[in-house]
């Protein structure tokens, strides 16, 4: 229980650490090239809330903050000023007054050396460059650790290792698989084929997997089988004749091929009574890329159907009802995840790691597909200004008229709020979700 227990909070310090490391590349992402184009970065911190640990190198203070939901920087001149000067002591609105303070936040860190040092007087394509930073990070970040599974550890696929000799060949499936006087005797088990015997050829070809066994075997044909015995490094030859059986069609990976209703496809083929057992191989990186932009598609799907899927986790913990494996979760329902399967003692700890760092990968897609999206405060709100801006300024050069100045999106802080509002209701409904009614793996 001890040992569980330490797992499982192992499996959720793992991946607050990659949470961590996730927002702190974020923030860097924009922190970097802002100094870089000179702008006056004040502040770069992790998290939100009291602090926690804080430093100061230069003119940018470093810091950590208790709630890790997220991070930010502070930029100078974020906003270009109102066209109409307005006094401060002006009686505004709610939402005027929020403007306002959009335009003048962190104006006490502005000195007069940094009068031309303003976020809002780059030119557009710098401005966006900084914005898209962050998201660029974690994409980078989230392929890397794709990279490093896929490629590096190796992703589960069917051996050539035999892991089990059936007595018997059940011709057409049951739900009873034992054997009975009906069965024939499996040509294997004939054969004298153990566990743990590995096929290295059938006929002279060789194969990996057992899509390329069931190729090249032909029912009322003696088959020619290479293998290498248990325990020896010496192959020898054995023959065998293979009985026909309705089984699961495979796909080129040894993989189960699946009708558009989700069940199995089922067909004749010649089989020998064998179960290969698997192993993790190495993938060329190429496959991990395809990997990644596949979890990409996820994640825009998933973002997509999100109204339905809020609503289906709101009725879910309502009710009692289990939740969708595969819905939207928060940082607190990743954690549980991780830990659930880092104390599962079924997993050795190589499947642990390598799901570890592919449940960080897939955080760092979803921080880049949310943070794309064109709504401030998001970034993909202020690459979206960007974009306004440019082809407003294609406009008027076209119409022969003077360049506009900057897009003034100080304006849509109104809809700003409602997002952000809408925003922190999501992360509280799945936070609550979570805790109430979690994923049962």
């Amino acid at each position: 229980m001890v040992s569980e227990t330490l797992w499982y909070v192992g499996g959720i310090i793992f991946v607050a650490l990659g949470i961590g490391l996730s927002i702190g590349l974020h923030e860097l992402g924009h922190l970097w090239p802002a100094k870089k184009f000179g702008i006056k970065v004040p502040t770069y911190a992790i998290g939100f809330g009291p602090t926690l640990y804080k430093f100061t190198r230069g003119e940018t203070t470093y810091a950590i903050k208790l709630i890790p939901l997220g991070g930010y920087i502070t930029m100078i001149g974020m906003y270009p000023p109102s066209r109409i000067p307005e006094p401060a002591d002006k009686k505004r609105n709610f939402f005027a007054d929020m403007i306002f303070s959009a335009r003048n936040a962190h104006s006490e860190h502005v000195t007069a050396a940094d009068k031309n040092r303003m976020f809002y007087q780059l030119p557009v394509w710098k401005r966006m460059i900084i914005m898209f930073g962050g998201p660029f990070m974690n994409l980078v970040l989230g392929i890397l650790l794709m990279i490093i599974v896929i490629s590096g550890i190796g992703t589960t696929q069917q051996s050539t290792t035999i892991s089990q000799v059936m007595p018997c060949v059940v011709i057409d499936p049951r739900a009873n698989a034992s054997c009975t006087d009906q069965d024939p005797v499996s040509p294997a088990s004939q054969a004298g084929l153990a566990a743990g015997d590995r096929i290295v050829s059938v006929n002279g070809v060789d194969i990996a997997t057992s899509a390329e066994l069931s190729k090249n075997l032909m029912v009322g044909q003696v088959a020619t089988l290479s293998i290498v015995p248990a325990g020896s490094d010496s192959p020898k030859t054995i023959e065998l004749s293979p009985i026909a059986a309705t089984r699961a069609k495979l796909d080129d990976n040894g993989s189960p091929v699946l009708l558009s209703s989700g069940e199995v496809e089922l067909e004749q083929r010649p089989v020998i009574g064998i179960m290969f057992g698997t192993e993790r191989a190495p993938q060329p990186v190429t496959k991990a890329v395809e990997q990644s932009f596949w979890g990409i598609g996820q994640v825009g799907q998933m973002i997509l159907t999100l109204p339905q899927q809020l609503t289906d986790v709101a009725i879910s913990t309502v009710t009692g009802e289990p939740r969708n494996p595969n819905g939207a979760v928060s940082v607190v329902g990743i954690g549980q995840i991780s830990g659930e399967i880092s104390a599962n003692d079924n997993i050795n700890f190589i499947d642990k790691l390598a799901v570890g760092i592919s449940i960080v990968a897939s955080l760092n897609f979803a921080l880049f597909g949310f943070n794309m999206l064109p709504l401030l405060p998001l970034d993909g709100g202020h690459i979206a200004g960007g974009v306004y801006e440019s082809i407003k300024r294609g406009l008027f050069r076209l119409m022969g008229r003077p360049a506009p100045g900057p897009a003034d999106t100080a304006l849509l802080m109104p809809a700003t709020w409602f997002v952000f509002i809408l925003l922190m209701a999501m992360s509280a409904l799945l936070i609550i979700a979570d805790l109430v009614n979690p994923i049962s793996l």
